[in-house]
């Protein structure tokens, strides 16, 4: 069925939704299309099906560890605190280490945590390396966390005796989020790197920065006293 509007003069033909024969056609051509493509078509379905259980499991199963980790990590925590630097990474044989906690629930935060709290541990052992390791495997968000994770590396790499390794975490650690709280901190190990270099331009700058811009500071002390040593070398 067709009706026939006129608008000034002009025929339009406007279909009604009654056409039985326009509807009996667009079913036909979808069947077809899909009578066609039903392999591709169930196979997306099936993907966007398994996809979909993948990811809520992988969220479930991310969630749990993190719970159990978390729990596990209490003891490790505590040995850490206490400067049982072994038994926090290694466990006391009832309860984890942060190694094993890396290991076993690598997917949680709380084993990303245990990395940093590992790097720490074996830079207070002096075990350079290895705390440079677990310190890189460390991820976080966190203005503060993050930013010492990179001033602790270049900690590290001055033990080592890699000065120039050191200067490219140090100069992470004042660029990520600079905040009144430690990146004057940063800048004064930075600066401590350039005068061993005997870069002296550099290690002044780095003094300047502190004395303008971080007057609150505990570095802004021994920062003016610095500036004015080597303003009197220049």
């Amino acid at each position: 069925m067709v009706k026939i509007k006129k608008y000034k003069g002009q025929k339009k033909e406007v279909f009604s939704i009654e056409n039985s024969e326009i509807i009996s056609e667009t079913l036909s051509k979808s069947e077809v299309f899909i009578n066609k493509n039903k392999n591709i078509l169930f196979g997306i379905l099936s993907f966007l099906v398994v996809s979909f259980l993948l990811f809520s499991f992988f969220n479930y199963f991310k969630t749990n560890q993190n719970s159990i980790a978390q729990e596990e990590m209490f003891q490790a925590i505590y040995y850490f605190e206490s400067d049982s630097l072994v038994k926090a990474l290694n466990g006391d044989g009832n309860n984890y280490g942060f190694l094993e906690i890396i290991d076993e629930f690598n997917l949680s935060e709380a084993a990303n945590l245990a990395n940093f709290y590992a790097g720490s541990s074996y830079l207070k052992l002096g075990d350079y390396n290895n705390a440079i390791r677990y310190f890189k495997d460390f991820s976080s968000s966190d203005y503060l966390i993050q930013a010492r994770s990179y001033s602790l590396i270049g900690d590290a790499y001055v033990e080592l005796g890699e000065y120039d390794d050191a200067i490219i975490y140090f100069k992470k650690a004042i660029n990520y989020q600079p905040n009144q709280f430690f990146t004057s901190h940063y800048l004064l190990k930075l600066a401590l790197v350039y005068e061993e270099l005997n870069d002296i331009n550099l290690a002044l700058d780095c003094y300047i920065d502190i004395v303008d811009n971080y007057k609150e500071s505990v570095e802004y002390q021994i920062s003016l006293k610095n500036k004015a040593r080597l303003e009197g070398k220049i």
